[in-house]
């Protein structure tokens, strides 16, 4: 069985559509239901098509976890998305034990029985900095939910030397991609200025801001079937995957930024034209907005992930032709 928590997210959907197209489907989904006030739709939509052996709810799981109900489960891999990733959620408490203390259960389930884990983490964990090499002096993230996803980098980065098993930790970049719709403000810009492109026919984004000039902040937008191969790839699921095991906190992202005026540009040769229009910055968040980034991508190379990733212009095609219209 493979278990992906956060399977009916937007990362974790898309996973597990790629896991299906692979022949999987021996897979027990882990997510949680319950409304959110930051979401803006049913995550439950994002399944559509997917087939999963078992569900259970994020609450159960972990229970379970503790109770030792899945000491007879032959797990192959777990594929942890589950997280808060809300960026303004400010209830620390809350983020800790969703993003750290779920994490190191699920990680020490993992150890006890050699069993790889790939989980994620994000670009967050870099907040202000500038360099985004995968090294201390470059991890200084502006909110909570940066903070404690560094926290459980930090605890798998001690834990190193005694892991026999595959563990992978995926700093992701700026995800992109179908199946985000319920995400609310957490959405892509992709997914924001599609939205305002066929609502307007304007797509509004941040006047300079950060030391960049209107529309000219810059991102590296990594496409989600690249993570989902990523994924699987070191969760031992492809024909390709190592045949060692690997430890690892790396970077997921293109290692190439662009603006938001190429993403608008990039949308406007599938949706059509429209005009561009710079608005203030938005004062919450001041201080904990990354103006830009750019994966160092060599630490993933070197982890022996060598395929190339989706550009920016096939990537928006691909996300739009997989999209029903609206």
């Amino acid at each position: 069985m493979i278990i992906v928590t956060g399977g009916a997210g937007f990362i974790g959907s898309n996973l597990i559509q790629q896991l299906n197209k692979a022949g999987e489907r021996d897979i027990l989904l882990v997510d949680n239901f319950a409304p959110a006030a930051n979401l803006t739709g049913p995550k439950f939509l994002n399944l559509a098509g997917a087939e999963f052996a078992d569900y259970m709810d994020k609450r159960e799981f972990r229970a379970a976890l503790k109770a030792g109900d899945f000491e007879s489960v032959k797990a192959r891999a777990i594929l942890h998305q589950g997280a808060c990733s809300n960026t303004l959620e400010d209830d620390g408490q809350y983020m800790m034990d969703n993003n750290f203390t779920y994490s190191k259960e699920l990680l020490h389930f993992a150890l006890d029985r050699k069993v790889p884990l790939v989980y994620a983490s994000t670009a967050a964990v870099y907040g202000a900095s500038a360099e985004f090499v995968e090294v201390p002096a470059n991890e200084r993230p502006l909110n909570v939910y940066g903070y404690s996803k560094l926290v459980f980098d930090n605890y798998v980065r001690r834990l190193m030397p005694q892991i026999k098993s595959t563990v992978v930790g995926l700093r992701y970049f700026n995800v992109y991609g179908p199946r985000e719709q319920h995400k609310g403000r957490m959405a892509s810009v992709i997914h924001h200025f599609t939205r305002q492109l066929k609502d307007t026919g304007t797509i509004r984004m941040f006047e300079g801001s950060g030391g960049y000039d209107n529309g000219e902040q810059r991102r590296d937008f990594v496409f989600v079937k690249d993570l989902a191969r990523i994924n699987m790839f070191f969760g031992g699921l492809l024909a390709e995957s190592p045949h060692k095991p690997v430890q690892a906190v790396v970077n997921a992202g293109t290692g190439e930024a662009r603006t938001f005026k190429a993403v608008a540009e990039a949308l406007m040769t599938v949706h059509g034209q429209g005009k561009i229009e710079y608005i203030l910055f938005p004062g919450d968040l001041k201080d904990r907005y990354q103006h830009y980034t750019q994966a160092d991508v060599a630490g993933l190379r070197d982890a022996g992930y060598a395929a190339p990733f989706t550009t920016l212009d096939d990537g928006v095609k691909q996300t739009f032709a997989e999209e029903p219209a609206k």
